[in-house]
């Protein structure tokens, strides 16, 4: 591994502890509010938060592998992490797709805006800053997981929009169900990521007879 590449393997390996680390810290709040003001929307959120953290937790394993053995073909371990980048956009989808028809359903609207509106502006601020970083480092390594896991910090940075949107249009006007009518749009784009995730390490599998591993291991 040259210098060069060691270097933005360290810058990837602590944008994975930042990013698990915030989403974790995040989540706990989100879903405190959320649960104690009976905002399921911003509970949500705070649910959506620990699935970044599962696509954070794949991409440090799989740097800390690398890391420690910088010989070792790269696919198998960044197929790994594609898998679960697509799972995390998969489970996203399904936790807005939950959310948004048991809103709509019930006529339920958040009873508080205002943790929302500071959660919201504080997340895409570090989201924003977070997916920039990881593109960098990703298009420096070539890496296909971290470029994924770029994109799955990019859904959560629309996330926060949308609840920025719903919080403020709540409180400025009343109107509850924003939120959810936007997180509709939201389902197609996670979906998309997740399939495109799963497709990339289908596209690894295929090429693990040439280069990508030493011969006799392209089945692991």
């Amino acid at each position: 591994m040259t210098d060069t590449s060691e270097i933005q393997f360290r810058r990837a390996l602590r944008l994975g502890y930042l990013t698990v680390g915030y989403n974790l810290l995040e989540g706990l709040v989100s879903v405190y509010f959320g649960f104690s003001d009976e905002a399921l929307t911003l509970f949500g959120f705070g649910i959506d938060s620990f699935i970044e953290v599962m696509s954070g937790a794949g991409i440090v394993a799989m740097v800390m592998r690398i890391g420690r053995n910088p010989e070792t073909p790269r696919s198998r371990f960044e197929r790994a992490a594609l898998r679960v980048t697509g799972t995390s956009f998969y489970l996203l989808a399904a936790g807005l797709l939950a959310t948004a028809a048991f809103n709509l359903a019930t006529g339920h609207k958040p009873d508080a805006a205002l943790p929302g509106l500071i959660i919201a502006m504080i997340s895409i601020l570090t989201m924003w800053a977070l997916a920039g970083a990881k593109r960098r480092v990703g298009r420096a390594l070539g890496s296909a997981p971290i470029l994924a896991d770029a994109n799955c910090t990019l859904v959560c940075l629309y996330m926060s929009l949308v609840l920025l949107a719903a919080s403020l249009l709540y409180k400025l006007t009343g109107f509850g169900f924003a939120d959810s009518l936007g997180a509709l749009g939201l389902i197609y784009f996670s979906v998309r990521e997740g399939w495109e995730a799963f497709a990339k390490a289908r596209g690894m599998e295929c090429a693990c007879g040439g280069h990508n591993l030493p011969r006799g291991e392209n089945h692991d």
